[in-house]
């Protein structure tokens, strides 16, 4: 072994070990937290954030984070449907709207931070967040290679729930996802070791972490979901048989907690075979709400909303003790801006997401209207959002929203 790569192993078990007592720490401090409401007990009508009432007056302030590539296009539509489904409580100033500005690839690659101070003030004096795609810059962009901003903000936010719902009345589907939002591949994603001079050589290593408190609590907000919904299932999704350490512990604690809810009938997958159950017809309409890690949940839930109609169609909740974003489950779509058809975007998911954020605020009522005109504009534009040129717009499907409401 020559001196370089005895030199980077050092620096790599110095690095390592940071992270052990960075990730031992947090898990410390989540032990110690003496109360930490779940994501059901967000949902009783009351705005669960430690902004509450941001504006200081009572009035609930929703932040709106555009993002970039298609963001601005589905955001802007967004906006102006829940203008006018939320026309009273804004007239009355129940309800305010706070545009958030620079989050942008622009000015995240110019600040060469993931979220810019200036945009993250903004966002804390928000009570919950309505939020676009964002990009994540990588080093062939010619600037920083920063952290994903969806994993900075639910780590800033300790938003530990990602829970998604993918709904096929008519295949007896009704399905809802509850994903660790803060843990696994992607706590790390962005401090892993290279051995060797560079991607062409050498050995490279990341790294996955769970802790016994994170699984414990995203357990509990699915069991507490499943029993508040009058749900009968609940099937946990790792790969433990391989991953021993970190899925083994998963699935146990996920067990162990299952014990409290003892009329739930639980079940245990492998993650490959459960990809493999979503699209047998003869059985997954007995699915009702899964319990998986990080990365398999970003993969599985995609995978559910192409199901129901691709991932333009899927909205998604990230949720935690005192804040929660709501936001569109895909992509920017730089390769729609590049060819000038920005304006062809599917707004459906983001939409979608405005019906979960509704929910969570306690406009129940407001959100079941607004879910019942996307489903009737889906129902009737769905099969012509291809983001194509001669597809309809994300103007179009968005007055057929209006005209639903």
């Amino acid at each position: 072994m020559n001196k370089e790569i005895s030199s980077q192993i050092e620096q790599a078990t110095e690095q390592f070990r940071q992270m052990l007592v960075e990730q031992y720490e947090r898990n410390q401090r989540m032990a110690e937290c003496a109360v930490w409401k779940t994501p059901a007990q967000a949902g009783d009508g009351t705005v669960n954030s430690s902004n509450a009432a941001a504006s200081g007056n009572g009035c609930t302030v929703i932040g709106l984070a555009a993002g970039d590539g298609i963001g601005p296009v589905i955001m802007e539509e967004t906006k102006n449907v829940l203008m006018e489904l939320l026309a009273d409580e804004l007239s009355e100033k129940r309800i305010s709207f706070k545009d958030i500005e620079g989050f942008t690839i622009e000015e995240r690659l110019f600040a060469a931070e993931t979220v810019p101070a200036a945009v993250l003030a903004q966002m804390e004096h928000c009570d919950v967040l309505l939020k676009g795609p964002t990009t994540t810059p990588n080093a062939a962009m010619g600037g920083k290679n920063l952290e994903s901003a969806n994993v900075f903000l639910r780590k800033k936010f300790d938003l530990f729930a990602n829970v998604r719902p993918v709904c096929l009345p008519d295949e007896g589907i009704d399905w809802t996802f509850f994903r660790e939002n803060t843990e696994g591949e992607y706590a790390l994603g962005s401090r892993g070791i290279r051995l060797g001079s560079g991607a062409g050589e050498g050995l490279s290593v990341d790294f996955k972490v769970t802790t016994a408190e994170g699984s414990r609590r995203i357990a509990k907000a699915a069991f507490d979901f499943a029993r508040e919904n009058g749900k009968k299932r609940v099937s946990i999704v790792t790969k433990a048989n391989i991953m021993k350490k970190t899925d083994g512990d998963f699935q146990s604690i996920a067990l162990e907690v299952a014990q409290d809810y003892p009329e739930i009938e639980t079940d245990t997958w492998f993650v490959d075979i459960m990809a493999a159950n979503l699209v047998n017809k003869d059985i997954r309409s007995g699915f009702e709400v899964f319990l998986l890690p990080n990365l398999y949940g970003d993969i599985i839930t995609d995978e559910a909303a192409q199901i129901q109609g691709g991932v333009g169609t899927a909205g998604s909740a990230n949720i935690g003790s005192d804040f929660a974003i709501f936001e569109a489950i895909h992509g920017s779509a730089p390769r729609m801006v590049e060819e000038g058809i920005a304006h062809l975007a599917n707004p459906a998911s983001l939409m979608t997401a405005a019906v979960m954020l509704l929910r969570h605020i306690g406009l129940a009522e407001k959100a079941s209207k607004l879910e019942a005109a996307v489903k009737k504009a889906n129902d009737r534009l769905g099969a012509e959002m291809t983001g194509l040129q001669g597809g309809r717009s994300c103007a179009e499907f968005a007055q057929a929203v209006r005209e639903s409401l």
